[in-house]
């Protein structure tokens, strides 16, 4: 069954506030990663150096550089989901794998969602 306009219209208006949400975390991640190389190069830095600094400054680094690559597909998947349901309306929330309809609770969830559940889950 083909969902409603005013569900595609919320859907849509789902995903693109889940796409402004996703693009504050990574401006966030982007301008944390700044302020880590200007502090590194020394510019702000009259403090002794530590060892134990230098390794939570290592861990936080690493610790943006992943959040900010997984935000970065989530942002990529909605941006599809987004064109897929502005391009073919009537094919958005069928799952890739079944070609049945995604549960719109699902979609509420993950907008973005291309199949019905993900593998392994229960």
């Amino acid at each position: 069954m083909a969902m409603t306009e005013d569900q595609l219209q919320y859907l849509e208006t789902r995903l693109r506030e889940e796409r402004e949400r996703v693009g504050v975390l990574l401006r966030r991640y982007e301008e944390r990663r700044g302020a880590s190389q200007l502090e590194a190069s020394g510019d702000l830095s009259d403090y002794p150096f530590h060892m134990a600094d230098h390794g939570t400054d290592t861990y936080d680094q690493e610790m943006d550089a992943m959040l900010a690559q997984r935000a970065s597909r989530e942002l990529e998947e909605i941006d599809d989901a987004l064109h897929r349901l502005i391009e073919t309306p009537d094919r958005f929330g069928i799952c890739e794998n079944t070609g049945e309809p995604i549960p719109f609770e699902r979609l509420d969830l993950v907008p973005w969602a291309r199949v019905c559940s993900e593998p392994g889950a229960r």
